[in-house]
């Protein structure tokens, strides 16, 4: 189930990209995706590397608190290493996006979870 729980939150930076090259008339080719995704994946892999090795799932609130600050702060240095933009306006709304769905998903999964358990009591 981890796979699938770090597809979502891959397809939330893929989306958070897209949106942003769109909105700012950059393009949405795959080459452009990719310079612009791959300190965000970085960062969401190792986000996620540091949940695994804590023997969690993935799926919890502070899982994905954990996963998104890492995701959003490496993302940004290594965009600073890369030579890309990290104004601080671009760090807020990448923090607001990523972290308003990253956790969105993980709180409607918890909570269906609870309703399947009360229904099956």
């Amino acid at each position: 189930m981890r796979r699938a729980y770090v597809l979502f939150d891959l397809i939330i930076v893929l989306v958070f990209v897209g949106i942003g090259r769109s909105v700012h008339d950059h393009g949405v080719n795959l080459l452009g995706m990719m310079s612009t995704a791959w300190p965000f994946v970085v960062g969401l892999a190792t986000g996620w590397f540091i949940v695994a090795k804590r023997g969690r799932s993935g799926r919890s609130v502070g899982d994905g608190v954990i996963v998104c600050l890492v995701a959003v702060a490496l993302g940004m240095i290594l965009r600073v290493i890369a030579g890309q933009g990290t104004a601080f306006a671009f760090v807020l709304v990448a923090l607001g996006f990523l972290g308003a769905l990253m956790l969105a998903w993980r709180i409607v999964v918890r909570n269906v979870e609870r309703l399947h358990k009360s229904k099956s009591s």
